[in-house]
């Protein structure tokens, strides 16, 4: 019989016994346990406090499976640790406002799955006129209070960025656990139009401190596109735990997540570096131009801006009139043929997928080019928002709004890059802060205009309302023509010469 190689056998010893002479002591064999391990796997047993091991672990299946996800999620987050710092931003406080920034995306997603149900559709139903006014109300209000008020009020904070920032993160943590007790009352409208006025000036007050944590190896329309691509991600992970938590628990579970993503939020604004407060030798920028005899000193926007500026405007139309418009038509005609509501929520999820798509692609694109004439690109994005809504009125059906969402999303995310690179390379450093403030306030107007078309136009079919949005597409994208042209459709909106100064007097 073989010996067995688990057993060891004590040596035969001698020793005196008690009556004195010598006794021979055999000692018995005992099984000794000797754990396998595998090349490049670690021993799983465990150890002790001087390092013995303390028992056998078998390996399985779900060991292995734990020790991989651990492996491959430290990989993840190095690599999003890299990202976020590559190019001198942890130095220079982008890092910091990129992960504000990711939260507000973050709170955008959370916000709209937790009022999908309540708000979000409610007006793609209404029978009177009253409903949708009140929910066309809820949509513009927020950007009619940016431009006109809350947008120089802004622009004129120079000190304490930080905190209007930190305050928007949890001003809207508030008014979501406000909604969670008053979804079913009145308290909702005014909770939501205050949620949606922090967020668009979230946006004016991150496009104003931009410039100010700006790394010297990246321009500013890589930056903006870097901030954008974080942000993207960022909200769908958060809108899908919304999604999870809205199942499980309803919006109440939805909205305390969003609570809890605003205090977050609130943190990382405070953690950005105090010197985005520093406003020495700045200056306003007027925009779209500076009219003659104002009092105060403002740089004038030059015709490259402006042609820019149209020419995402026009794009934005279109981003806004497919964010309600597609919603409201599918979930009419569900509700009208009487058919599944999942297939509604495919639908729906299938457009918003291409748009997101669409922004990855420009966004990436737009990161990694260096475009020696922009405003040939800004002109080309805006005719292919246009040739897109066009070629979905004469082809309406939901494959056509799938093309148009991708094509107006990656239109969208080319422009913004050029708006940012021509701000960048015609305006004076300390009138960028101003200038983009106020960009982002009139793009804001120009995305609102595109939902409200999508809200008030007939949702029995796809081609009215794309006819209409192509028609307003066409006259915002001739004004940018125009422009780059040297002339103007409306007489006060197009470029100005800078004024020349005095002639010194002896």
């Amino acid at each position: 019989m073989a010996p067995n190689p688990f057993r060891r056998r004590r040596a035969r010893t001698t020793g005196p016994d008690r009556s004195g002479g010598r006794t021979e002591r055999v000692a018995r064999t005992e099984p000794v346990t000797q754990p396998i391990t595998r090349p490049g796997v670690a021993d799983p047993s465990p150890r002790g406090p001087s390092g013995a091991r303390g028992g056998p672990r078998k390996l399985t299946v779900t060991r292995v499976a734990v020790h991989r996800t651990r492996e491959l999620t430290g990989r993840a987050v190095g690599l999003f640790r890299r990202a976020a710092t590559a190019d001198g931003a942890d130095g220079s406080g982008l890092t910091a406002l990129t992960y504000a920034t990711m939260f507000t995306y973050a709170l955008d997603a959370a916000v709209a799955v937790a009022l999908a149900n309540t708000l979000f559709f409610a007006a793609a139903t209404a029978e009177s006129t009253a409903n949708v006014a009140l929910y066309l109300a809820i949509t513009v209000a927020p950007f009619a209070l940016v431009a006109p008020v809350i947008g120089p009020m802004l622009d004129r904070l120079q000190r304490g960025r930080r905190i209007a920032m930190a305050v928007s993160c949890a001003g809207r943590a508030v008014l979501a656990v406000v909604l969670v007790f008053h979804l079913d009352t009145w308290v909702l409208y005014p909770a939501a139009l205050g949620i949606l006025v922090l967020s668009k000036s979230f946006l004016v007050l991150k496009a104003a401190v931009t410039p100010r944590v700006l790394p010297s190896s990246i321009t500013l329309a890589t930056t903006n596109s870097r901030l954008t691509t974080f942000g993207m991600a960022a909200g769908g992970l958060a809108g899908a735990v919304a999604a999870g938590a809205a199942w499980a628990f309803g919006s109440p579970g939805a909205l305390w997540w969003t609570a809890a993503l605003g205090v977050a939020g609130a943190v990382l604004c405070l953690r950005i570096p105090r010197w985005v407060e520093s406003t020495a030798g700045e200056v306003p920028a007027a925009v779209p131009a500076a009219r003659p005899g104002t009092r105060r000193d403002k740089v004038p926007a030059t015709r490259p801006v402006l042609v820019a500026l149209w020419g995402t405007g026009a794009v934005r139309v279109l981003t806004g009139f497919l964010t309600l418009f597609v919603a409201f038509v599918v979930k009419a005609g569900t509700e009208q043929a009487g058919g599944d509501p999942a297939r509604q929520v495919i639908v729906i999820g299938v457009v918003g997928a291409a748009a997101g798509a669409g922004l990855f692609l420009g966004n990436a694109v737009g990161a990694r080019s260096r475009f020696g004439r922009i405003e040939p690109v800004v002109l080309a994005a805006a005719g292919a928002a246009l040739l897109a809504a066009a070629g979905a009125a004469v082809l309406p059906g939901i494959p056509a709004a799938v093309v148009v969402a991708l094509v107006a999303s990656t239109a969208s995310a080319l422009a913004k890059v050029c708006l940012d690179a021509v701000i960048q390379r015609d305006l004076p450093e300390h009138a960028r802060a101003s200038a983009f403030g106020r960009s982002e306030t009139v793009l804001q107007l120009a995305w609102v205009l595109g939902g409200a078309i999508g809200v008030l136009a007939p949702h029995d079919t796809f081609r009215t309302g794309f006819v209409i949005v192509a028609c307003v597409i066409a006259v915002v994208a001739l004004q940018s023509v125009m422009v780059h042209r040297g002339g103007t459709l409306v007489p006060g909106l197009g470029a100005r010469a800078a004024p020349r100064p005095a002639p010194a007097v002896r």
